[in-house]
């Protein structure tokens, strides 16, 4: 691959995405309050009538407001101060040749993370047919050739008051959204795990703004509502266990419960600190560390060659930034290095605006991971039988993952991700 770092930032994109709210690059996300709009519990919807309703979550009991304090400690006792990520965004211009093998996809060769995976033996049983993919983040591009496809524009939606659409206002979830439902032999790009899953996107972000904690519970419980047999949700913060914390949590834990016995799968990525989550005293991690959340965190090869397939650290050894602890990771996926080549990161698809030369681009983390355990998911949703069931796919990921002799289990939870044995136990 030739690669030229004085072309412009339209031509094509890599990004280091070690972040923890998948659009930032600071080695732990921060928080600060938004303090004209608030979280609060309610228990009677005449409570919350005289106020600014943002989004009302009836389900979960639980209510987004934009309005003073004073108003809102009138209308009830538990409330917080709705929060945002910091962002903190980096880009660093590279240029891909579109020439290659043309194994499944023209860029396949350079889809370490789909070939390790297996996904060509995954599609003899499934490519995701008759499942549903809530992907809460920046967006999708709907006009990506390789995603067009798959969005379904009638249930995409923006939760943000920003005025705009569904559509992607950075890159991030179009990236996610490759990763799990790009499109299969249409001889353009790369392949999903799940090209044929129906795609939903939520956005959560504003563009050069964090996600609101607030809109995220909101996409969560609409996830469920729209029957999505999973939600993928590549961001998060890290907080205190007490205070301000203790009530982000458990609006987290009820509403991630709700969406679980509704039937939608939450898939969280675990962040990219290199915090051990097991003893992190006081903290954390949200929403990774909620009630009924399959974590996820990255691996990676080095030095990865697409013309042999051949690298020195295998495509399973856990990343320098993944955040670990042997409780809170469920499962690894790969996720792509940072302390290495270009081509070990993840190659997915980025909105088309940004690049003249190529709609596609390399971002590391474990928000690339992610979708990866989502997008395996999507194909188990697919064969199992209507309602999904969220503990069937969940078990299915976990009896088939396996733990490296060579690493610690910390890193792994169950293991790294064996898409067909999954399908094969199902």
């Amino acid at each position: 691959m030739n690669v030229n770092s004085t072309q412009s930032r339209r031509s094509f994109i890599t990004a280091t995405c070690a972040t923890f709210s998948g659009l930032t690059v600071s080695s732990r996300v921060s928080a600060q309050d938004s303090f004209d709009r608030y979280i609060i519990k309610t228990t009677e919807p005449g409570e919350i009538s005289h106020l600014d309703i943002v989004h009302q979550l009836d389900s979960v009991n639980l209510c987004v407001v934009r309005g003073s304090e004073k108003e809102v400690g009138k209308s009830s006792k538990s409330y917080a101060p709705d929060i945002v990520t910091a962002t903190d965004r980096s880009l660093e211009p590279q240029k891909i040749s579109e020439e290659g093998s043309a194994t499944n996809e023209p860029l396949f060769d350079k889809q370490w993370d789909k070939q390790v995976q297996n996904i060509p033996a995954a599609h003899s049983i499934t490519r995701g047919e008759g499942s549903r993919v809530a992907v809460i983040d920046s967006g999708i591009d709907p006009s990506h050739p390789d995603l067009k496809h798959a969005v379904n524009e009638n249930l995409s939606k923006n939760f943000t008051n920003d005025g705009g659409d569904y559509s992607d206002v950075d890159y991030h979830g179009t990236h996610v959204s490759g990763i799990i439902a790009a499109n299969d032999h249409n001889n353009q790009g790369i392949v999903g795990s799940a090209p044929r899953t129906d795609l939903v996107a939520l956005r959560v972000f504003e563009r050069f703004r964090g996600a609101l904690f607030g809109d995220i519970l909101a996409a969560v419980v609409y996830s469920a509502e729209i029957n999505a047999d999973v939600a993928n949700l590549s961001l998060g913060s890290i907080l205190s266990r007490y205070g301000l914390g203790s009530f982000y949590g458990k609006a987290l834990n009820k509403t991630m419960t709700y969406a679980r016995r509704e039937g939608t799968l939450i898939v969280a990525s675990a962040g990219n600190s290199s915090t051990d989550l097991q003893h992190d005293s006081g903290l954390i991690s949200l929403p990774n560390e909620g009630a009924q959340v399959l974590s996820v965190s990255a691996t990676g090869p080095t030095n990865f060659n697409p013309d042999t397939g051949d690298s020195e650290l295998p495509y399973y050894a856990p990343t320098t930034y993944t955040n670990y602890g042997t409780n809170v990771i469920d499962i690894a996926a790969p996720g792509g290095r940072l302390d290495s080549d270009i081509q070990d990161r993840i190659l997915s698809t980025v909105p088309t605006d940004l690049s003249e030369f190529s709609p596609y681009g390399y971002l590391a983390g474990t928000s690339m991971a992610a979708p990866q355990v989502t997008g395996a998911a999507a194909l188990i949703a697919s064969v199992n039988q209507k309602p999904s069931s969220p503990t069937k796919i969940t078990r299915s990921l976990k009896k088939a993952a396996e733990t490296p002799d060579e690493y610690s289990k910390r890193f792994y939870g169950s293991g790294f991700i064996n898409i067909p044995k999954a399908l094969e136990i199902l």
